[in-house]
């Protein structure tokens, strides 16, 4: 797979399990939407706020992870899994907010890009893993 097949695929699932480094030293994992926002160069964006653990656990230990699960192959093959390792940058820029909006996020941020403690976690990937039943492999954005 190229990176071009690979964002492809992710098109195609909306969520993403971000997994940060927790107080304690254990890991921390949390579903997060990418708003449709896969356009996938290696980063990959998430919308949260300010005050929840995600972004604080950020704060401390930018190195993240984040796995994906597609749906079922066609004709009965295992479907697309894929893992991400890289570092997270927390952005609280409104100006960077609009060109990564999707409407859909109203259901969690009512005010829009205008929410309160709003911020953007974007994930730079600096290794990617994949796998389909038939072919695995790693890529390096």
């Amino acid at each position: 797979m190229t990176l071009e097949d690979l964002a492809a695929a992710m098109r195609k699932i909306d969520f993403t399990m971000l997994t940060t480094v927790a107080p304690d030293g254990g890991l921390a994992a949390r579903p997060m939407s990418n708003n449709a926002d896969v356009d996938y160069d290696g980063d990959s964006y998430f919308f949260a706020l300010d005050d929840t653990q995600t972004v604080a656990e950020i704060a401390v230990n930018p190195k993240v992870g984040l796995t994906l699960h597609g749906n079922s192959g066609l004709l009965g093959k295992p479907p697309l899994f894929i893992a991400a390792a890289g570092e997270a940058e927390l952005i609280r820029d409104k100006a960077v907010f609009v060109e990564h909006w999707n409407p859909d996020l109203e259901r969690w941020f009512e005010q829009g890009v205008d929410t309160p403690g709003l911020v953007l976690i974007k994930v730079h990937a600096e290794r990617v893993h994949y796998w389909n039943g038939e072919d695995q492999g790693e890529i390096r954005p």
